[in-house]
């Protein structure tokens, strides 16, 4: 399968959000959403009032990363706001994981797990099966536009080659730092999604940024 870009909101101008979720709609696979608390990390973007209004437009899948505590409070409402697949955090779950996931899938929604640079990505491999995607952060979950985390290359790749040898299909995305200098890295790891925000809204133009980070690849 074709690596798949999936630009995030977090970085678009929200006074020209309409226009933005209609470049995407036409040039991207996924559009990506940060949901952060300010609790599990320091830092609050937006809501469910942003998620549903984008709904409206989306002709392509949403998809969105939860980054909050007790992640399993928001499962039904993000089935409700029309959202196709929805990730959170291991490190915010403990050992509510396995549930949530359940809990994710019964709502019709594809289950993704997170976790952040600083947690062994071992620690992702029971849950293989459970989830339908995992996202290796390549920056520390909270702020946009941090600088990517090389040694995230080698933990997706192990990822991968563990997902392949249990005969499973999940996808790996990666989120943080993603660019054109570094895509084809990634999907020489054996990344799926590519999550990009500011590479691909702050260019000013954001179809053309998508059709150069497939270019790179």
């Amino acid at each position: 399968m074709q690596l798949q870009i999936a630009p995030s909101i977090l970085a678009a101008d929200f006074l020209e959000l309409g226009k933005d979720i209609d470049a995407l709609n036409k040039n991207a696979d996924i559009i990506h959403f940060d949901v952060m608390d300010g609790t599990f990390v320091p830092n609050i973007s937006f809501g469910f009032p942003v998620l549903e209004a984008v709904s409206r437009m989306a002709k392509i899948p949403m998809d969105a990363h939860f980054m909050v505590v007790n992640p399993e409070k928001w499962v039904d409402r993000c089935a409700k706001a029309g959202v196709s697949m929805m990730s959170f955090h291991l490190e915010a779950a403990g050992r509510k994981t396995r549930s949530i996931l359940r809990d994710i899938r019964s709502h019709g929604m594809k289950a993704g797990l997170v976790i952040n640079p600083d947690v062994p990505v071992e620690k992702l491999y029971q849950y293989i099966g459970a989830a339908d995607y995992f996202l290796v952060m390549s920056v520390f979950a909270g702020f946009g536009g941090q600088k990517f985390i090389y040694e995230s290359l080698d933990r997706i790749y192990c990822l991968k080659e563990r997902i392949l040898s249990k005969g499973n299909d999940a996808k790996v995305e990666v989120d943080g730092g993603v660019n054109e200098g570094n895509i084809k890295a990634l999907a020489d790891a054996g990344v799926d999604i590519a999550v990009a925000g500011s590479s691909v809204f702050r260019s000013g133009d954001p179809a053309a940024a998508i059709a150069s980070l497939r270019n790179a690849l």
